[in-house]
């Protein structure tokens, strides 16, 4: 198992700092991982910062509530790729999901995927406020809408992911997208316990702990 393809190495705080940034990325580059995952001012940096290597930049939008007018996170998504990234992971607007109003978080996810074209969207759903039907449908809606990934959570809410909810996610989708966990996930072993349940992406500021590890 080549753990470091599976990690998008990531630093979402608010006070990192750009050389917080910069160690983020030589870290990604020494080990191989297939991704940064980074806040939308940062992607420029760390464009400049991975340039001539193999890591993937992926940045977050709607981040972490995922209450922002669609407009905005449209912009801003299409911002994040003018500048290098190749990867744009949106929170849903969990509040609207909540609500029923579906057709509307359903559209919202279509449009930024319309916008970003080949690159890959990430959704993230943010499970701790979900109920378990909610889950179900949140699948369903990014299904629907051409998402290429399902995400478990920010890292920010009240609880992080967790093997039921990608058991969960894993049933209701079976193959048809990928599932990324994050929230939470520190150490080898657990990131080994989300790869065997079939996640694709394991989202996490361990990234360097949980690979050298024994």
């Amino acid at each position: 198992m080549t753990l470091n393809t599976y990690i998008d190495h990531t630093l979402l705080k608010a006070n990192a700092t750009v050389d917080d940034i910069k160690k983020l990325c030589a870290e990604a580059k020494e080990h191989h991982f297939y991704a940064v995952c980074v806040n939308s001012y940062y992607v420029g940096l760390a464009e400049s910062e991975l340039m001539h290597s193999d890591v993937n930049i992926a940045a977050v939008i709607g981040f972490p509530l995922g209450a922002t007018i669609t407009k905005v996170k449209v912009y801003e998504a299409q911002q994040c790729i003018d500048e290098g990234a190749n990867e744009i992971d949106m929170v849903l607007n969990i509040g609207l999901l909540k609500s029923g109003y579906y057709t509307i978080v359903e559209e919202e996810i279509r449009v930024i995927k319309k916008v970003i074209g080949e690159r890959v969207l990430k959704v993230i759903f943010e499970n701790c406020y979900l109920t378990d039907a909610e889950k179900k449908i949140a699948c369903q809606l990014s299904l629907n809408a051409g998402a290429d990934f399902i995400k478990t959570s920010t890292g920010f809410g009240a609880g992080g992911a967790t093997l039921e909810d990608v058991k969960l996610m894993k049933n209701e989708v079976q193959d048809n997208i990928q599932i990324k966990a994050s929230g939470g996930i520190r150490d080898l072993e657990k990131a080994k316990q989300y790869i065997d349940l079939g996640v694709s992406r394991i989202g996490t500021s361990s990234g360097v702990t949980i690979v050298t590890s024994k």
